[in-house]
């Protein structure tokens, strides 16, 4: 897949239904030796207001990615026993 085919894609998390944002909006982490994606960095969007008080980001492992589909990324998350913006499985 073509890392333009992933831009507009929304992250979705199946653990709890949740929008966590798009690909466009988000950062990539990708390994300079293998060329592979670490990691999917999206900016926090908790509440209206964070975008003025909290500028932390939601770090997805790559790992985490469960289904590429045409319109969603589906992750799984579960951001209820962490206290971290970085998640993992």
């Amino acid at each position: 897949m073509k890392l333009s085919e992933l831009v507009g894609k929304q992250i979705v998390n199946i653990f709890d239904g949740a929008r966590l944002g798009t690909i466009g909006e988000s950062d990539l982490i990708i390994h300079t030796e293998s060329g592979e994606i670490d990691s999917i960095i999206v900016p926090n969007r908790e509440n209206i207001f964070s975008m003025w008080l909290d500028k932390s980001n939601l770090t997805i492992p790559w790992q985490s990615v469960k289904k590429i589909g045409r319109e969603v990324i589906i992750v799984e998350l579960d951001r209820s026993h962490s206290s971290s913006r970085d998640y993992s499985m």
